[in-house]
Parts: structure tokens; C-alpha cells; sequence
């Protein structure tokens, strides 16, 4: 009897696993399902079919997706074998080690950090950019996922060690890299008055100086109507994530009106159903009640683009059609530089993250308490929120001024 090739073995299972993350392929990370089809085990890609078929959000699903590719690659290359599950906590350690050093150290002595053989590996795989440490953050969030993945496999992990915690504390301590923002600064009511001061203007009137073809008129127009109405409206909602804002659909959107306590007015307020967004379960449904400017600059953009169900905020092209499906986060994050690039801000410092991170900036600087603004804006963790009050503190407090 003839034995089984074992290279039309491993070409067999390739073809599987591949066959299996097409499938996916609209929520892998973009041209990698080949790739990862030679790195994923069949015991991971069962594991990324599942999360997909309990509803996991694409982002998450996506870079829990990239990580694991990166850990099974280094895992391989680390120590010749796929990554056990459970992991060992000394096979936790080693990543660490190989990832949070100090290349002063390094310069004395080569041994320390990642090993050459490994880097080199990962480097020829295109999973590895930079000879240096990498960022605690990226470390944070691939043991973040490691965890993740343990738990959906049903298996304990030793991420809650106390060996593990305090390795991690002092690599971090010693990493020559500090934690960045992912932006800079904060987009306050200061900033978005400025850039409301510069759209405004266009999104009643139109441009000036007119165009020859009134098409581009109105395209130009409608991207003003849309984009205040997405500023606003983030900002308003607790400063939501460009992903929430992007996916964002008519029918999550109830129009109520309330009394005005003093004159008995109606007052416009729009109820909005998030779905599920980054920290909340499947069966979660957070709400938010928004009031004032964003109410006004919703209704303007969705009378004026004639959008009734579907996605809210859509693809404008330059003869002012309206497509159908909705913009992409990518797509968000690039219309919050635009607009402060216009308004004369610096768009190197801010992403569509300051929209969160200004909220409760100016949550705090306007005196609403913790539990309020957190309520608003879906933070869990007191300790991250209170984060953007000292911050804020720090700019604008008195605490840092005490000899003026």
C-alpha cells in the first residue's frame, strides 16, 4: 500500500482552510486570507468561523484574526511549533520578552529581545516592519486577544498570572516607547465651532464661488450637509467610534419630541440605537438621547439627500449622486482631517478618536458628573474615563497654575 504524499497532504489542507476563510474574506484582514490560510491552523480557523456565526463585530473579528495569524507565525518561529492551547504562561513570558526590550541592553548584549533567526523569519513573512521593541500598546492587545481566543475555545489561560502581570509592568516600565493617543489632540466644542463656522455657510447656501456645472455645486453642498451632520451627531451621541458611525442605519434612529419644562414647547430629540459596538455583547443594545444642534443637522442632510431607510451617511460623488451603501470608517476618519485641515487646525494631530476623547473632555471641563458622561459615551471602565478629565485638567485646570 502506498503511503499518502505528505506534500499533497499539507496542499489539501491549505485548500481547505483557505477554502474556509473566503468565507470570511470580508472580515479578514484585507489580502491575507491567502496568507493566513498557511499560517492558521484548522483548530483556528474553526475558532474565527465561530466567532463570525455568534455575531462578532467585523473589527473585532478582523484583528482578533491578525493577531492570531501573528501569534501562530511567531510561535512557529519562536519555538518550530503551532501554538498549544492552553498556552504555558513561560510561552506567554517569551513573548513578552521577545517583544518589550530595551535596545540600549540589546546594544551590549544579543541576546537580549527577540532573537535574529526570529526576527528574520517574521521580517521574510512581511509580519515584522521594525528591528526595534514594539509599542506596549500592540503587546496589550494581542495578549488582549490571546486571552480572547482562549476563552472561546473553552480553555483556560494564564493571562491572569501574577508572574505574567508584573513581567508585563516592568517590560512596559523599561520599553523606551511611550503609550500614544490615538489622537493627539482632542476635537472640544471649540474645534467643532470653528469647523461649523466654515460648513455652515456651504451647507445652506452652497459653494462660493459657484461652479460652472451646478452638479458639482450640489455635490460639494451635500458633502457639507453630511459631514456636520456626522460631526455633530458623534460628537453628541458620547463621541462615538468612525466604525458605530459608518455602519450607522435609519432604522436605528426614532425621531421623539419632549416638553420644554418653562414653555411648553416641543423640543426635537432623536433616540439612536447603537447595536453592538465595541464593548457591549450581541444581545446588548445600547441607546442614546441626543438634543440641540446634531437633532437639527441629522434632519437637514437626510431631507436634503432624501434618505428615508439604509445607511445614514452615504458616498457623495463629484456630481452630487447619493450611492446606497454607506461610507467606510476609513472614510470618517479621513472627512474629521478634512474638515480641521479647512478650519485651520493641524490634521496630523487629531483622528476620528478625538471625537471620543473630546466629548469627555468637554464633559468634564462643563461639569457633568462621571456616571453621566460615561452613560453617554459607553465607557466601562471608570479609570480610561476619568483619564480624559485629568487630561483636560492638565490643559485648562487650575492645578498646574498655583504661582500665577
Amino acid at each position: 500500500m502506498t503511503a499518502p504524499d505528505p506534500d499533497i497532504s499539507a496542499r489539501t489542507a491549505w485548500g481547505a482552510r483557505a477554502g474556509e476563510l473566503d468565507a470570511l474574506g470580508a472580515i479578514l484582514p484585507r489580502g491575507r486570507a491567502a496568507q493566513l490560510a498557511t499560517i492558521l491552523t484548522d483548530g483556528d480557523v474553526a475558532t474565527l468561523r465561530h466567532l463570525a456565526e455568534r455575531g462578532m463585530g467585523e473589527n473585532s473579528l478582523r484583528a482578533l484574526s491578525s493577531d492570531l495569524g501573528y501569534l501562530e507565525a511567531w510561535s512557529r518561529a519562536a519555538t518550530g511549533v503551532a501554538l498549544p492551547w492552553p498556552a504555558p504562561v513561560e510561552l506567554v513570558l517569551k513573548f513578552v520578552a521577545h517583544h518589550l526590550w530595551d535596545p540600549e541592553r540589546r546594544a551590549r548584549d544579543p541576546h537580549h529581545g527577540m532573537p535574529g533567526p526570529v526576527r528574520a523569519d517574521l521580517a521574510a513573512q512581511g509580519l515584522l516592519r521594525s528591528d526595534g521593541p514594539h509599542a506596549p500598546s500592540t503587546v496589550r492587545r494581542r495578549l488582549s486577544s490571546w486571552s480572547t481566543l482562549h476563552g472561546w475555545r473553552d480553555v483556560a489561560g494564564p493571562f491572569g498570572s501574577p508572574a505574567l502581570r508584573k513581567a508585563l509592568r516592568l517590560a512596559v516600565r523599561a520599553s523606551p516607547r511611550p503609550g500614544a493617543r490615538k489622537s493627539r489632540e482632542a476635537v472640544v466644542v471649540e474645534v467643532l465651532t470653528r469647523i461649523f463656522e466654515r460648513l455652515d455657510p456651504v451647507a445652506i447656501h452652497g459653494p462660493e464661488p459657484c461652479h460652472a456645472d451646478p452638479r458639482v455645486d450640489r455635490s460639494i453642498r451635500l458633502q457639507a450637509l453630511r459631514d456636520r451632520a456626522m460631526l455633530s451627531l458623534a460628537f453628541a451621541a458620547g463621541g462615538r467610534r468612525r466604525s458605530e458611525i459608518a455602519a450607522l442605519e435609519m432604522d436605528r434612529i426614532e425621531w421623539r419630541q419632549a416638553e420644554d419644562p418653562e414653555s411648553g414647547a416641543g423640543i426635537p430629540l432623536l433616540l439612536v440605537s447603537l447595536g453592538r459596538t465595541k464593548t457591549t455583547r450581541a444581545e446588548e443594545d445600547r441607546r442614546v438621547t441626543i438634543r440641540g444642534r446634531a437633532v437639527r443637522d441629522l434632519a437637514s442632510w437626510t431631507r436634503a439627500a432624501a434618505i428615508g431607510e439604509g445607511a445614514v451617511f452615504r458616498r457623495i460623488d463629484r456630481w452630487g449622486g447619493i450611492g446606497e451603501a454607506p461610507i467606510t470608517p476609513q472614510t470618517v476618519n479621513l472627512v474629521v482631517k478634512a474638515r480641521l485641515a479647512e478650519a485651520g487646525f493641524d490634521p496630523a494631530a487629531f483622528s476620528a478618536h478625538g471625537l471620543r476623547s473630546g466629548y469627555l473632555t468637554e464633559a468634564f471641563l462643563q461639569g457633568l458628573s462621571l456616571p453621566e458622561a460615561m452613560g453617554q459615551s459607553g465607557h466601562r471602565s471608570a479609570t480610561q474615563a476619568a483619564s480624559y478629565f485629568t487630561a483636560a485638567e492638565g490643559a485648562r485646570g487650575r492645578a498646574g497654575g498655583l504661582l500665577e
